[in-house]
C-alpha cells in the first residue's frame, strides 16, 4: 500500500496549487528567488562602493 507523506515538498506545494492557484503559487516562488538576488546585488554594490572609496582616498593621499 502506498502513503502519501504529508511533508514531502510535492504535497506541500500541490496543497498549495489546489487550495491557491497555480498563478498564485508560481508568482510566490519568482519572489523569494528574485529576492535573495536582489540581496547579493545589494553585497555586490556596497563591496563595491567600499573599494571605490578605498581607492578614490588612496589616490588622494598620494598627492
Amino acid at each position: 500500500m502506498n502513503r502519501v507523506d504529508n511533508s514531502s515538498p510535492l504535497t506541500y506545494l500541490l496543497t498549495a496549487i489546489s487550495q491557491v492557484g497555480f498563478p498564485i503559487v508560481l508568482t510566490g516562488y519568482l519572489l523569494t528567488r528574485f529576492e535573495r538576488k536582489l540581496e547579493i546585488l545589494t553585497e555586490t554594490i556596497t563591496k563595491l562602493t567600499e573599494v571605490i572609496n578605498n581607492r578614490s582616498n588612496e589616490g588622494s593621499h598620494e598627492k
